[in-house]
């Protein structure tokens, strides 16, 4: 029996037509000149075609989100360095020199920050869907291991999915066995990750971390600051911590920022102080699970 309904469209699929287009074998059909366009890499991957590739890494993630019905996230940003409390030791263990064991020590003293990412990425798993079925509060983090790993961990423990923003780097590196397969995104293209970190973002929790942190934390700060992102809430863990390292204040007295400029986040210490926060900023939403 035909169906009735029109087609969504008269052509046919690319999909049939790339396995149709390796049928024939001839001097002309393997030279790269006769490949389909979006089946040659080797045309990809020209620097002519830059931009197709900024758009498709725009693309797919946004696609695959949305296939996901995930609406909102909330994104854990930190170290790649600081280990979890129980391994934390062993860096003590190894260290050869005074200098090495000063500062594995200082990671270990920041170990319980890997805790609170995994506790604070639990309570936010808790909310779960809206009325309209649309995830909401999804952990999204970097990927990679340490906090990262602790914030896809935390969710993993609730039996809830989670997203891993990973990009290919020169030394070889693979996501955290924590983050959802089919949420285990990677990219080539810096800006476009910084970008979907934000496109969902309603929190951000950003705990103790180096240049990439620093990077992806401020450049945060700056759109609100600009006005090009919305407020929302920014949650800095470890005060002493980010004031040994920034010294806030200075800006604000050498003119550079405004003092209001300090109120676009917040120093925590616990994930029931961050979560408060959130819950405190969105009181109309239900986002105490």
């Amino acid at each position: 029996m035909n169906d009735p309904r029109p087609p969504k469209t008269v052509f046919a699929p690319a999909r049939e037509e790339a396995e149709a287009a390796g049928l024939a074998i001839t001097p002309q059909t393997e030279h790269p000149a006769y490949r389909l366009a979006f089946q040659d890499m080797e045309f990809l991957l020209r620097s002519d075609l830059r931009a197709v590739r900024f758009q498709l890494e725009l693309l797919k993630p946004e696609l695959l989100l949305d296939e996901a019905n995930i609406e909102s996230t909330f994104v854990f940003y930190g170290s790649a360095r600081i280990p979890e409390p129980d391994k934390a030791d062993a860096l003590i263990e190894t260290a050869s020199t005074d200098s090495q064991r000063a500062i594995a020590e200082r990671l270990k003293a920041k170990s319980k920050y890997y805790d609170e990412a995994r506790k604070l990425a639990r309570i936010a798993s808790r909310v779960g869907e809206d009325q309209e079925g649309k995830k909401q509060f999804v952990v999204c983090s970097g990927g990679g291991p340490s906090i990262m790993e602790a914030a896809n961990r935390g969710a993993d423990d609730e039996g809830r999915e989670s997203i891993g923003l990973n990009i290919v780097l020169p030394f070889e590196q693979a996501p955290n066995s924590f983050v959802t397969p089919s949420l285990s995104l990677n990219f080539h293209y810096f800006a476009l990750r910084k970008m979907h970190f934000l496109l969902r973002a309603r929190a951000v929790a950003v705990f103790p971390g180096g240049f990439g942190t620093f990077d992806e934390s401020f450049e945060l700060l700056t759109l609100i600051q600009t006005g090009k992102v919305k407020p929302m809430p920014i949650m800095f863990f470890g005060e002493e911590f980010w004031r040994r390292v920034v010294n806030f204040e200075a800006l604000v007295e050498e003119g550079v920022i405004a003092p209001k400029d300090l109120d676009l986040f917040r120093f925590v210490e616990t994930a029931e102080e961050a979560w408060k926060f959130v819950c405190d900023f969105y009181p109309d939403d239900g986002c105490d699970g």
